[in-house]
């Protein structure tokens, strides 16, 4: 089986869907069997093909991983260190761990414990072919393992992937980092000594540093601040979903559609069978009836 690569195809926006919809669902306490069964009956040279460049990879697993944390601490009832490492994750007919996403999928088959300098030894073949082409150091801002000090939760959509994970770089590093500037030193998370080669080492560091805090740290000293395990679940941002897959009644037609943000959309237009779609009633608007997810007001 060959190892990942970029692809020009076009990302299946319904599987994507899956894991914003299933995010939103646990952030709301809603419901989530019937999305974890269709995640789970997926077709995996479905999920393969369908997750075909490295922002649909990151998208899908960022929220899947999210989502999954929260599923097996609150429902489960898991704890550290078994919530990592149990295969209790049912995706495209196939068990994954926690660790199995972060350091197998979005981190490239990465040693959990080497400072993110050496590879796993063997990682197993459906890692390698799920895997991102390349390490994105802010995942590292993205994922939340249930501690204070993991970065909160966000809803990450394809469309707006880049845009999200520099916010929510910026975000945390701002409010994590520790500057003194009379002892030229930088305290930062401690997130950036566990997974260090990640991040391009100390060089690197500093030079992320300089890229989202505007102020030069190359003669600085890097000091790196404890960790605060204790838990704190349901860490969630304010940002909402505002992409949804509207399905025609009428013709079964499907399309990703961009839903407003301070008004209720009542009318819709099928642009295959042009039929004018309408809400059902108490619904208010037309993604909330037909959308793979409510409208903002309603999240």
């Amino acid at each position: 089986m060959p190892e990942n690569t970029e692809s020009d195809a076009n990302p299946n926006q319904q599987i994507i869907h899956l894991s914003e919809q299933l995010l939103s669902n646990v952030r709301y306490e809603m419901p989530t069997d019937s999305l974890e069964t269709a995640l789970s009956k997926i077709k995996m040279p479905d999920l393969i093909s369908g997750l075909s460049n490295d922002n649909a990879r990151k998208t899908f697993w960022i929220n899947i991983y999210n989502s999954y944390f929260q599923i097996l601490a609150v429902r489960e009832k898991k704890i550290k260190p078994e919530i990592f490492f149990q295969k209790l994750i049912f995706i495209a007919e196939t068990k994954f761990s926690l660790d199995d996403i972060e350091h197998g999928i979005l981190r490239k088959y990465r040693w959990k414990y080497s400072l993110g300098y050496l590879p796993q030894f063997f990682p197993a073949k459906i890692i390698k072919q799920l895997c991102v082409s390349k390490i994105d150091y802010r995942i590292h801002f993205a994922l939340n393992c249930g501690a204070k000090s993991c970065p909160p939760i966000a809803f990450y959509e394809y469309v707006f992937l880049d845009k999200q994970l520099e916010t929510a770089a910026l975000s945390f590093l701002s409010t994590e980092t520790e500057i003194d500037s009379i002892k030229k030193e930088v305290k930062v998370t401690q997130i950036m000594q566990w997974f260090k080669a990640d991040f391009s080492g100390t060089k690197g560091i500093k030079s992320i540093l300089s890229k989202y805090l505007n102020k030069d740290f190359s003669e600085y000293t890097i000091r790196f601040k404890n960790y605060d395990w204790t838990q704190e679940l349901k860490n969630y941002t304010s940002q909402s979903i505002t992409h949804s897959i509207i399905t025609c009644p009428n013709c079964g037609h499907k399309k990703a559609e961009t839903m407003p943000t301070d008004a209720c959309q009542f009318f819709y237009e099928c642009e295959n069978c042009k039929t004018t779609l309408r809400p059902k009633q108490g619904d208010c608007c037309v993604y909330c009836t037909y959308g793979t997810v409510k409208c903002p007001s309603m999240q």
